[in-house]
């Protein structure tokens, strides 16, 4: 069994639509192997992936690359995945599932000057997005994820990014579509089973598209701007 760190925090059709969308996903990473599973969602929305067969635990480490994998421990210094839960004055507060909470002061998010809300909105970080820390005395962000949102900020050839939550890549790619904006956007990449980045050139006005597509989605969606 292995507890991927992302969730499932919708309810009725939506939910089924998503965990079908997600048992897509299993199939294409591990449905080679000989290995049988189950999807589960824990009372905390984590998705449960119960493993049998010859080949579960190679199925499992396939997963937890790919999605990351909710730890039951944390030892200083190494780097774990929670998903943003909160924010207020003092910083960020992730859910790293069993109940259990981290919290990253803002001296330790590493993005620059603001509040946390101030950083959360100038790098469009929507709620539930998976985000690595370093565990330890003073929890941080870890490098890569401040290199991935330093690095939204920064995209060539790009005007920036729409980034939404509860809504699977496949539903966001449909609003896109619905929305007259398949030709505006260059592509909607994973963030989590249900946070989604949709990429925009630099033709695409980031705040533009968001309010176009917005009446689609029931979400909580932000810009993040190239500078």
């Amino acid at each position: 069994m292995v507890v991927l760190a992302t969730k499932c925090y919708v309810d009725g059709d939506a939910r089924e639509r998503a965990l079908d969308s997600f048992d897509s996903l299993v199939r294409n990473e591990i449905g080679e192997l000989d290995v049988a599973w189950t999807i589960d969602v824990r009372e905390d929305d984590f998705l449960d992936v119960d493993l049998d067969g010859e080949d579960a635990t190679a199925a499992g480490n396939v997963l937890a690359d790919s999605w990351g994998e909710i730890a039951t421990d944390h030892e200083d210094g190494e780097t774990y995945v929670g998903t943003l839960d909160a924010w207020d004055e003092d910083g960020w507060v992730l859910d790293v599932g069993n109940d259990n909470r981290v919290r990253i002061s803002v001296d330790d998010l590493g993005l620059g000057t603001g509040s946390p809300s101030q950083i959360r909105d100038r790098f469009g970080v929507v709620q539930h997005t998976p985000l690595r820390f370093v565990a330890g005395e003073t929890p941080r962000l870890a490098d890569e994820t401040r290199d991935r949102l330093y690095d939204w900020t920064r995209e060539e050839g790009r005007s920036g990014r729409v980034n939404v939550n509860s809504a699977t890549r496949g539903e966001v790619r449909a609003t896109v579509n619905r929305a007259g904006h398949a030709d505006d956007i260059i592509t909607v990449e994973r963030l989590g089973l249900l946070e989604q980045s949709i990429v925009c050139p630099e033709s695409t006005d980031p705040p533009g598209l968001l309010a176009s597509i917005g009446s689609y989605l029931r979400s909580e969606l932000k810009c993040v701007l190239t500078g």
